[in-house]
C-alpha cells in the first residue's frame, strides 16, 4: 500500500508540473506573444520626423515592454510549482485562479478560512492537483460563466468545494464512460488521503464537487497532518 501511495504521489507531482507547463505555453502564445507583437508593430510605425507622434508611440512601447516584463516574472514564479504549494494550499489556489481571472471568461468567487492550518506537502500537492483537474473539467466541458471555490478547515476536517453554473452532466453515466476518468481520479485520490469526494450534478443545473480530507487531532488539541 505504501508503494502504491508513493507511485500515485509521484504521478500527481508530474501532473501538477505538466499542467503548469501547459499554462506557461498558453500564456506565452496568447499573452506575452501578443504583447511583443504589438511592441514590434508599434516600433516599426514610429516616424522620427513626427516628434509628437513618435513620442506617443515610444511611450506605448515602454508600457508594453513593462507589461511583458511583469508577465515573464509571473510565469517564472509559476514554473516553481512546488514552491507555490509550499506557500500553503489557500495561496496556491489563489495564484492558480489569477490566470483564470485574467481570461475574463468566468466570474470567480474564492473564499477560504483564514484560520486554515496548512496540510503537509503530500496532502497539499494531491489536493492542489484535484483542484486543477476540477477546474480544467469546468473550462473544457461545463460552459459555465461562474465558478465558486470554498476552502475551509475545522478542527479535524479540511473541505474543498467547487461549484459552477454550467450545463451539468449525469454523474453515473460520466463515471461509466471513458470521459469519467477525471472523476475516477478525483474519487480515488481523495480516498488515498482517507477522504471522500462527493460529486453532484444534473443537466442544466451546474455541478458541485466537495472533497473532504480528515485531519488527525493529537492529544494536545492541535492538528496532526
Amino acid at each position: 500500500m505504501q508503494k502504491t501511495f508513493e507511485t500515485e504521489l509521484l504521478k500527481t507531482q508530474m501532473e501538477v508540473q505538466e499542467q503548469t507547463l501547459k499554462t506557461v505555453a498558453y500564456d506565452l502564445h496568447d499573452n506575452i506573444g501578443q504583447l511583443l507583437s504589438l511592441t514590434t508593430i508599434t516600433l516599426s510605425s514610429v516616424d522620427l520626423n513626427d516628434s509628437p507622434g513618435a513620442a506617443e508611440k515610444l511611450a506605448l512601447v515602454e508600457d508594453l515592454t513593462m507589461r511583458s516584463i511583469k508577465e515573464v516574472k509571473a510565469l517564472s514564479r509559476l514554473l516553481h510549482g512546488e514552491e507555490i504549494v509550499s506557500r500553503g494550499l489557500a495561496a496556491a489556489i489563489d495564484f492558480e485562479l489569477e490566470w483564470l481571472r485574467r481570461s475574463d471568461k468566468f466570474k470567480i468567487n474564492y473564499s477560504y478560512n483564514k484560520e486554515v492550518i496548512d496540510l503537509d506537502a503530500v496532502k497539499a500537492t494531491i489536493l492542489f492537483r484535484l483542484f486543477q483537474e476540477i477546474i480544467n473539467n469546468i473550462i473544457q466541458h461545463a460552459k459555465a460563466t461562474e465558478i465558486n471555490i470554498d476552502l475551509n478547515q475545522t478542527y479535524d476536517l479540511c473541505t474543498l468545494q467547487i461549484t459552477d453554473n454550467g450545463i451539468g452532466f449525469n454523474v453515473d453515466e460520466a463515471l461509466i464512460r471513458k470521459s469519467g476518468m477525471g472523476l475516477h481520479n478525483i474519487v480515488k485520490r481523495s480516498a488515498m488521503l482517507q477522504g471522500s469526494a462527493n460529486i453532484t450534478s444534473s443537466p442544466a443545473k451546474g455541478s458541485s464537487i466537495i472533497i473532504k480530507i480528515p485531519q488527525q487531532p493529537t492529544t494536545n488539541g492541535k492538528l496532526k497532518n
